[in-house]
């Protein structure tokens, strides 16, 4: 599916709305600011892990231009634009962690620190009612970055399989090459 129509699919399916959009663009104020703390701990929980931290590590200098990355990204989340260049983007991503051997059995937890550490940032910054809209717009959002990434996990694990691999680590991230290519 391309991803400007699995976009569209996936705020119909969770009810994200313009209203979300201009809420998240105005909580970028308050969130992005945070970006390097959320990603320090999204690092570190990968780094304790002994496959994640040799994906990690096997490129001096990776680690720290993907904390970069990591705040450009972070950003988009509260951009308010949420379009198909916007979906193109996480399509890549899914695609670059997939050639890499990051799947999903370790995106999804990884996420889960991004998310409790969000919560955590908009619980405190918030005061009152507009906490709750904050909330469900971040949860939104968050369900909408799973699914454009997963989807292109799926994208590339086809592609890997048709090319004949039949390990599946080696089909995911093989088909991701050449869907980057």
């Amino acid at each position: 599916m391309h991803p400007g129509a699995l976009l569209d699919l996936l705020k119909r399916r969770t009810g994200f709305t313009e209203a979300h959009a201009r809420l998240l663009a105005e909580l970028g104020r308050v969130m992005t600011p945070i970006a390097p703390e959320v990603a320090l701990a999204f690092y570190d929980y990968l780094g304790r892990d002994p496959e994640l931290s040799e994906i990690l590590h096997a490129v001096p200098g990776r680690v720290e231009r993907l904390y970069g990355t990591f705040a450009r990204w972070y950003g988009d989340l509260f951009s308010g634009v949420y379009d198909g260049a916007y979906a193109e983007r996480r399509r890549r991503i899914g695609l670059v962690h997939a050639r890499l051997g990051i799947g999903p059995r370790a995106m999804i937890p990884a996420m889960g620190i991004v998310q409790e550490l969000s919560l955590e940032h908009l619980r405190t910054a918030l005061r009152g009612p507009e906490v709750f809209s904050a909330v469900e717009a971040f949860e939104k959002i968050i369900a909408i970055e799973i699914g454009l990434i997963e989807e292109s996990y799926l994208e590339a694990l086809s592609l890997g399989l048709s090319l004949g691999y039949r390990d599946l680590k080696e089909a995911l991230s093989q088909g991701a090459a050449a869907l980057l290519s």
